[in-house]
């Protein structure tokens, strides 16, 4: 009956897995980061090839089962890579999939949607990614999905860790001024950067990643007991809540035992930003349900698949 593959491609890594039609995994493989805008079209292109190629080895198909000439050993693939919601980014790489991944059916789609997935499958529920950047996809009772968030820095992506770290480093300039309260914030981050002083941040051309990384630095001194650390924290969890808030009102979910699943270095590391975002989400919806994602992206691509295949007459 063939296989089924699913991917999950992001700023940092990309993840495969290949499973035979009763959903037994037969491979899994890793390669390197393959969002297309920040690795660009070629080289993530190279890596999802690279994952795709890796688990039918691993599986025991020759080397030729890859090419696009031969009859194809993948029934359905469902691609969830980070930055394909844009038309854009999705036609060209849609395309190319087409011509170097054979399969029978191709399903391109973001990564906050395979999180969704491999969060509720079918079932009605939201997911809020608080990542580098921050996005919250949902899925309604009649099966349509719903966003909110995602927009892209520098006009959006609050709560993220690249908002937080933003954030850091103006608290820690307004201490410097006189502006605003006094921060362990500003050592740490002249420490982490080998700065002198924290005025010194101005000359540097820092990438959204390096930004990103002043998230622990805030987390870290919010534990110590840091207060503007503490409401950063507090700020990001507000807006991350909101990213569910905004769905579950489109949905009608207010009052509602909704599944809300969170996933992200965010929400990962930082105990006290899960709890203030539970705190602020049930002043709106008090019965919601929030836990964090049990099970990898990628595991809600290789359902999308095997759905894509069993649509088949």
């Amino acid at each position: 009956m063939g296989c089924f593959l699913g991917i999950d491609g992001g700023g940092t890594r990309t993840a495969a897995w290949l499973a035979d039609d009763e959903g037994k995994l037969l491979a899994r493989a890793e390669s390197g980061p393959s969002n297309p805008l920040k690795a660009g079209f070629r080289a993530a292109e190279r890596e999802i090839l690279k994952a795709f190629r890796a688990c039918l080895r691993k599986a025991g198909f020759p080397p030729a089962a890859a090419h696009a000439s031969r009859p194809p050993v993948v029934r359905a693939v469902c691609a969830g890579i980070s930055g394909v919601d844009r038309r854009a980014v999705h036609r060209p790489l849609l395309a190319w999939m087409r011509r170097h991944i054979p399969a029978r059916h191709h399903l391109l789609t973001s990564d906050a949607a395979i999180a969704l997935a491999a969060a509720v499958r079918d079932a009605p529920g939201i997911i809020v990614i608080g990542g580098t950047g921050s996005i919250a996809f949902a899925r309604d009772d009649q099966g349509a999905l719903l966003r909110a968030g995602g927009w892209g820095i520098p006009f959006d992506d609050r709560g993220s860790g690249y908002d937080l770290g933003r954030k850091a480093v103006a608290a820690a300039l307004e201490a410097f001024d006189g502006r605003g309260p006094h921060t362990l914030l500003m050592n740490r981050i002249c420490r982490h950067l080998d700065l002198r002083d924290i005025s010194e941040i101005i000359s540097k051309t820092l990438e959204q990643q390096q930004v990103a990384a002043f998230f622990p630095l805030v987390t870290e001194a919010a534990r110590e007991g840091d207060l503007v650390a503490r409401h950063l924290c507090d700020d990001a969890a507000r807006d991350l809540a909101n990213l569910a808030v905004a769905l579950l009102k489109r949905a009608g979910w207010t009052r509602r035992a909704t599944p809300v699943v969170t996933t992200g270095g965010v929400f990962k590391s930082s105990i006290l930003i899960r709890r203030a975002f539970v705190r602020h989400l049930r002043r709106f919806a008090p019965e919601v349900r929030v836990e964090l994602l049990a099970r990898p992206p990628v595991e809600g691509a290789l359902w999308l698949a095997r759905a894509l295949g069993r649509k088949e007459p």
